[in-house]
């Protein structure tokens, strides 16, 4: 349930005939009262200023309330909270909050648009949930002073990493001018929030989720060796620079020994099909052989015999097939590492 909802739900209550004669407003002043006098940490900001304002205003003006009111009270707020079997966010920022990450990013981007056009919206929760990666270019594009705002108006957390990623010189500038945002006015900040979230929403969304060195070594990870290398020699003649990326990011049978921790092996297996691991060994030739001894020399000594002696059996294997069963091998390993259960080496990590 909404945190703030009850309190929300406090200039509603019509069902029951108010105890005494005081005001829906007044039952709320009491029952805020009541719970900041027993130490409860209440979500008031999340209430409009109006309603805040009026809420302390209305603190102000009350006096006592005697025993047998405040108990009425306090049970008329209970049967409240009891009929209540859903609360919602209140305003578009609230439901986009509540449903980030099940809508498209095209929907998403366009209700944002929308939810910064109205004016009730506070631009700064939207800011606030986004990423550093997303935030980091437009703080380094925007002035000091507004990058100064913006810090101000994030977690600690937050801002301290985006002040650690920002250039020496600019940092300095930006960590000074926070100093110097205490005269900032309120509508102002609101300004600035409101610029900066039309700002960030007016970036176009990315049709990939990776970049194009990843998706291109994900291709050349399933394709034939002939393939592979075929594409990797015209890549050199036309980008050597991308074609080196490349390389680091295609992980291929080629590459267990370099990139697969040793201790790594036992998992791997138990995670592929024996007979795949067989003909895969069996037509571990030329670079591939090395992957191969590696494999077999990082299991028990009676797994390594067992295996060996199936591979001995099994023959010479036609081309298509053992690179089918190389390319099994090498797709569990990476949905395992994509579970978190391994990791793969970096190829310049010693």
């Amino acid at each position: 349930m909404n945190a703030i909802a009850p309190f929300q739900g406090l200039g509603r209550l019509t069902e029951l005939p108010p105890p005494a004669s005081l005001t829906r407003r007044q039952k709320a002043a009491v029952i805020v009262r009541l719970l900041l006098s027993e130490g409860a940490q209440l979500p008031l900001a999340q209430l409009s200023e109006d309603a805040q304002t009026a809420l302390t205003e209305q603190i102000a003006g009350m006096k006592m309330v005697d025993r047998d009111t405040l108990s009425a009270v306090i049970e008329e707020f209970c049967e409240h909270i009891e009929k209540v079997g859903l609360s919602f966010p209140e305003g578009l920022d609230g439901a986009l909050t509540m449903l980030d990450g099940h809508l498209s990013a095209s929907a998403s981007n366009r209700l944002r648009r929308m939810a910064g056009a109205s004016s009730k919206s506070d631009p700064w929760l939207r800011i606030a949930g986004l990423s550093v990666d997303q935030l980091l270019p437009v703080l380094e594009e925007e002035s000091t002073e507004v990058g100064a705002v913006m810090l101000s108006k994030l977690s600690v957390a937050k801002a301290a990493e985006l002040l650690g990623r920002l250039a020496g010189d600019k940092a300095r500038r930006v960590a000074y001018a926070v100093s110097l945002t205490g005269n900032v006015a309120p509508e102002t900040v609101w300004r600035i929030g409101q610029a900066l979230a039309g700002q960030l929403d007016a970036i176009p969304t990315k049709a990939f989720d990776t970049g194009p060195v990843e998706r291109v070594g994900a291709i050349l990870n399933y394709s034939a060796a002939a393939t592979r290398d075929a594409v990797l020699k015209g890549l050199d003649e036309e980008d050597q620079v991308f074609a080196d990326r490349v390389r680091k990011a295609i992980f291929t049978f080629t590459n267990i020994p370099a990139r697969i921790d040793a201790r790594d092996i036992p998992k791997i297996l138990r995670a592929v099909d024996q007979a795949q691991m067989v003909c895969a060994l069996a037509a571990a030739t030329g670079e591939d052989a090395a992957s191969a001894e590696f494999i077999l020399a990082n299991i028990s000594q009676r797994m390594a015999a067992a295996l060996r002696e199936e591979v001995s059996n099994l023959g010479k294997v036609k081309e298509k097939d053992g690179e089918e069963a190389k390319g099994a091998i090498v797709a569990a390993i990476r949905e395992i590492e994509a579970a978190g259960e391994i990791f793969l080496i970096a190829e310049d990590e010693d």
